[in-house]
């Protein structure tokens, strides 16, 4: 085989590999976006439980971002309005299919969402004292609260798609 023949099943091969990659990304994006949206759209349908009103509460008192819903309403109205903005959220994320703008909102929103619960990692009795404290974290919040650190970078991502999808449109 000739150099330029290595060559060209080189550049095929890159560009198969590309293209691979490509449609990879895709499926990726699509699955980020509804995972989002599920997350998104569950959790917030269970703050309108007395469960999971009960449940958010500590975390809720212990943040300056937060503590100031229970002196506005109560820890259930705390927790609706909480739900609510959370469906909303996925609501325009999953509106953004059809409308970039829309998508791009939904992004913002949930960078906002997520940025308040990672931000309890901070303000929450989240490590475990049995363990030696920092760096071992609780089940619950700890461990539970760790995950809204890649669900805050995947609202990044997404938000920087929203914007190169608005100036598609």
């Amino acid at each position: 085989m000739t150099t330029t023949a290595k060559l060209s099943d080189t550049r095929y091969s890159a560009t198969r590999i590309n293209a691979l990659g490509e449609k990879i990304s895709t499926v990726g994006l699509y699955a980020l976006k509804a995972s989002t949206i599920t997350v998104l759209g569950w959790i917030g349908a269970m703050k309108f439980t007395a469960y999971e009103a009960g449940a958010i509460e500590g975390l809720v008192a212990s943040s300056p971002l937060t503590s100031w819903l229970y002196k506005v309403t109560s820890v259930q109205g705390a927790s609706n309005f909480i739900g609510t903005t959370e469906i909303a959220v996925a609501a325009l994320i999953v509106l953004g299919f059809k409308f970039p703008k829309a998508a791009l909102l939904g992004a913002l929103g949930a960078i906002g969402t997520f940025f308040v619960t990672a931000s309890l990692l901070f303000t929450a009795p989240v490590t475990e004292a049995s363990l030696g404290g920092f760096p071992a974290l609780s089940v619950v919040p700890g461990q539970f609260l760790l995950k809204d650190l890649v669900l805050l970078a995947a609202a990044i991502f997404l938000a920087g798609q929203a914007l190169q999808g608005t100036a598609k449109s």
